[in-house]
């Protein structure tokens, strides 16, 4: 049972919301039991410090426990500072009136219990035939001090999934390595435009399969954020509550309809502007991702983002090593890096996009150019292109679409396809 509704000509005011809530929370055995309610980074936006405040209002007195767990897959740990922006309360707030929330940080390297195994021979078939191996499937051992888990977080399409949400909070969200690694590569085998903005993927379904080892109650509310050119980063476009599969795919189907922007044509050059919540490559590269399939053959994306002077605060050693290629690259060359992990080799192929690789050598069907605060030299170093960023004003760019130019202003949310793509949809 679906609670919740959308809507793709409005916004839900905090009044639709707060009963959505109410109403979901009603629908479900809360009191006197254990909450952990699972909440994105701040690499994801959307409503969520109304969300916070709003499921402790209504929560706190009724649950024996309410506790939170931020989902940072492989990114880093948020200190006291970053939670409090992301939930947007002062630290005397969260020692004070939210004292009795505990919010911890997701580590995918510890702390994890191992809750099944997925066979080869199943792998085979979920993934049409791409992968035939067993994965393992851990998780955050904390999810069992819990009587009942919660996931609260926007749906976007996505480079991996095909739409972000749902047990995609669980796996990466707050899994271990194994599913990390396999399921990142799965989606860099099927390639990013095969992938992004599809509801039935191969990783979806091996989400919604190691989901179903996890014998801990499960809900999800799941967001549907308007990020359109006069929509803020936290307007609700729709709210779903149900469990993490039912609550993901309503919000996706409406999500396939705000957050898809549909053109008639190609663009030889994209400039992406990513706003501050990326910090490093490995997020912002986002504003390849969702841009890729309106960008002609031979063309260029240009990341400008002047705050970002990091590949990667996790990965940026192994970046360095390997640096970014084409998806064929790595199928040629891969005993170079079988060492590697494949969740990081998957990353360099999203962002470096389509090519090929004859006789041992790539060609991508993109360039990527950095205008970033990343030195030329480590841009070379890593396989990317470099444009220093004060040599740029977005604003003389825009509004040139008819000479193929197209300027995106908050990259990374939106995903870009063209008009012909639709029926594929």
């Amino acid at each position: 049972m679906i609670i919740g509704e959308g809507y793709t000509d409005r916004f839900l005011n905090r009044s639709e919301i707060r009963e959505i809530l109410i109403e979901a929370l009603d629908s479900i055995d809360v009191d006197g039991q254990r909450l952990l309610v699972i909440l994105p980074d701040n690499t994801r936006s959307g409503p969520i410090p109304l969300c916070f405040e709003l499921l402790t209002e209504l929560l706190l007195d009724r649950v024996a426990k309410l506790d939170m767990l931020i989902a940072l897959g492989t990114h880093m740990p948020m200190d006291e500072k970053k939670i409090c922006k992301q939930l947007d309360i002062t630290p005397a707030q969260l020692h004070g009136e939210y004292a009795a929330v505990n919010i911890y940080n997701h580590n995918w390297e510890e702390g994890l219990r191992e809750i099944g195994v997925i066979p080869a021979s199943e792998v085979r078939k979920l993934t049409d035939g791409l992968m035939e191996e067993e994965v393992r499937v851990e998780i955050n051992e904390r999810l069992f001090d819990y009587d009942r888990v919660i996931i609260c977080g926007p749906v976007f399409p996505h480079e991996i999934a095909g739409f972000s949400g749902g047990n995609k909070y669980f796996f990466p969200g707050v899994s271990g390595p194994d599913m990390i690694n396999m399921t990142h590569w799965l989606g860099a085998l099927v390639t990013n435009v095969n992938t992004i903005g599809f509801q039935d993927t191969a990783v979806r379904r091996m989400l919604d399969r190691a989901a179903s080892l996890i014998t801990i109650p499960k809900s999800c509310f799941a967001m549907v954020v308007g990020v359109g050119r006069h929509a803020s980063h936290e307007d609700l476009a729709g709210l779903y509550f149900g469990s993490p599969e039912e609550a993901q795919a309503a919000a996706a189907a409406l999500s396939a309809e705000v957050n898809i922007t549909y053109v008639d044509r190609s663009f030889h050059t994209v400039i992406s502007i990513m706003p501050p919540l990326y910090d490093d490559i490995w997020t912002a590269s986002k504003g390849m991702y969702k841009v890729e399939p309106v960008v002609a053959d031979g063309g260029r994306v240009i990341i400008y983002a002047p705050h970002v002077d990091e590949i990667s605060y996790t990965h940026g050693e192994i970046l360095d090593r390997v640096g970014y290629h084409v998806r064929d690259y790595y199928l040629v060359h891969g005993h170079l890096c079988e060492e590697e992990p494949r969740s990081v080799l998957a990353h360099s192929t999203l962002v470096k996009g389509a090519g090929t690789c004859i006789d041992g050598v790539e060609v991508p069907r993109v360039e990527v150019i950095l205008a970033t605060g990343v030195p030329k030299e480590r841009c070379e170093q890593v396989n990317l292109g470099y444009m220093d960023p004060t040599t740029i004003n977005p604003q003389e760019w825009m509004g040139r679409e008819e000479e193929g130019i197209l300027v995106v202003p908050r990259a990374g949310e939106v995903l870009y396809r063209l008009q012909e793509d639709k029926a594929k949809q």
